[in-house]
């Protein structure tokens, strides 16, 4: 599975990163972003952690 993030919807709350810093940063812009890598499987729950807990629904973890 991997990890997505519209930027066009992301407000950069600072979440996700919070919540799995090993899938998310921030951008320059101050936006979320996901690592481009295949989500290991034991932080796998974090990343959906994450992608739930988006006030903006920006992030999809498939």
């Amino acid at each position: 599975m991997k990890a997505f993030v519209d930027k066009d919807l992301c407000i950069g709350c600072g979440l996700c990163p919070d919540i799995c810093g090993d899938i998310f940063t921030m951008n320059d812009e101050d936006l979320a972003v996901a690592k481009d890598i295949e989500i290991p499987d034991e932080i796998l729950d974090e990343a959906k952690d994450a992608e739930s807990s988006c006030p903006v629904d920006a992030i999809k973890v498939e």
